[in-house]
C-alpha cells in the first residue's frame, strides 16, 4: 500500500478518535477508558504474535523504546483524555493542526533536520492561531473550560511529536506491531494504577455504544491507525508524515458537525483560519529542502564530472 494513502487512512482514524473519545469519556472515567483502549491494543496485538517479534535489538535502543512508550501512549492519552472533558472535538482537532510545527522543531534539535524561516513563521501563526481560538470559544456544554482543554491538547501534540521522532530511529529494525504492541503493554501498565483511585462503573451502568467506542479506540485508531503511520514513516521523511496531520482537524470538523451537531461561531473559523495559514506558510519549509537537496545533489554530479574531467588528461600523461 502506498505509503500517502497509509496516512490519509490514519488522519481520518485519529480524526474519527475524538469524536469516539468524547463519546466514550462522557460515560466512563477518562483513565478507565484510555486503560480499556490499551488493553484492546495489547490483546489483538497478542493475537498476532509472530509479527510482533520481528525485531533486532540494537545496544541503547532502550532509551529510544521508553521514550516513546512514555510519550504516547502514556503521557499524551493522558493529556488528550483530560483536554477531551474540557475543550470540545472540533476545536482538539484544531490544535492538532500545530504538530507538524513541532515535530519539524524537534527534528532540528534532535535530529539536526534542516528549519527554515517559514517553520518559525508558521510556527508562530499556529500557536497564536490556538490561542485565538481558545480566547474566543466561550464555554458550553462541549466545552466547559477551552483553555484548559485546548493547553492540555497542545501537551498532548508535543508529545505526540517526539513519538515521531522516536519511530523514525526504531522503525528500521523494528516492525510496526513491535512498537503498537508496546505501545499497548506500557499504556496499559501506565494506566492500570489510575483504576485505584475512581469509581468503576457496575454492572449496571455500562453503555454499549460507550463500550463499542473503547472498542473501536483499541482496535481501529490505535492498531490501525499506529500501524499505517509506522509503516508509513518508515518510507518518507518525519516532516512529511507530519504534515498529513493537516487532515485530522478537516475530518474533526467534519464528523463533529455530522455525529455531534456540534456548530463553530464565526470567530472560531477565523482563528482556525489564522492557524492553517500557519500550515500553509510552514509547508514551505518542505520545498525549500528539496530544492537544497536537488541543488547537492547537482553539485556533487557535477563535482564528479569534473573530476573525471580533470583526471582523463593525467591518465594520458602518464601512459605517454
Amino acid at each position: 500500500m502506498p505509503a500517502s494513502l497509509c496516512l490519509i487512512i490514519a488522519t481520518f482514524l485519529w480524526g474519527s478518535s475524538f469524536i469516539a473519545l468524547k463519546y466514550a469519556i462522557a460515560i466512563y472515567d477518562p483513565a478507565l477508558v484510555i486503560f480499556l483502549r490499551m488493553l484492546t491494543t495489547l490483546v489483538m496485538a497478542l493475537c498476532l504474535w509472530r509479527y510482533v517479534i520481528r525485531f533486532k535489538y540494537h545496544q541503547g535502543d532502550w532509551k529510544y523504546l521508553v521514550g516513546m512508550s512514555l510519550a504516547e501512549p502514556c503521557l499524551y492519552f493522558l493529556f488528550e483524555g483530560h483536554a477531551m472533558e474540557y475543550t470540545s472535538a472540533s476545536q482538539a482537532g484544531v490544535i492538532v493542526s500545530c504538530l507538524p510545527i513541532i515535530v519539524a522543531l524537534l527534528a532540528f534539535f534532535m535530529l539536526k533536520e534542516y528549519i527554515s524561516k517559514a517553520i518559525v513563521i508558521g510556527f508562530t501563526f499556529c500557536i497564536g492561531g490556538s490561542i485565538l481560538l481558545t480566547l474566543m470559544s466561550p464555554s458550553s456544554e462541549q466545552a466547559p473550560n477551552p483553555l484548559l482543554g485546548n493547553f492540555l491538547e497542545l501537551m498532548a501534540m508535543v508529545c505526540a511529536a517526539f513519538y515521531t521522532i522516536s519511530v523514525k530511529h526504531l522503525v528500521a529494525r523494528y516492525s510496526p506491531l513491535t512498537l503498537i504492541a508496546l505501545q499497548g503493554f506500557s499504556g496499559s501498565l501506565f494506566f492500570a494504577p489510575f483504576l485505584l483511585f475512581i469509581d468503576l462503573p457496575s454492572e449496571n451502568q455500562h453503555d454499549l455504544g460507550a463500550l463499542l467506542s473503547i472498542l473501536y479506540l483499541g482496535s481501529c485508531v490505535t492498531l490501525g491507525g499506529y500501524g499505517l503511520y509506522n509503516y508509513a514513516i518508515s518510507k518518507v521523511s518525519v516532516l512529511t508524515a507530519a504534515a498529513y496531520s493537516n487532515l485530522i482537524p478537516i475530518f474533526t470538523l467534519i464528523l463533529s458537525a455530522i455525529i455531534l451537531g456540534e456548530v463553530l461561531s464565526l470567530s472560531q473559523w477565523l482563528s482556525i483560519g489564522v492557524v492553517f495559514v500557519g500550515v500553509m506558510i510552514s509547508q514551505r519549509h518542505q520545498e525549500l529542502v528539496v530544492d537544497i537537496d536537488n541543488t547537492d545533489a547537482g553539485d556533487g554530479n557535477l563535482s564528479a564530472e569534473t573530476n573525471n574531467r580533470n583526471s582523463v588528461p593525467e591518465a594520458k600523461e602518464s601512459n605517454g
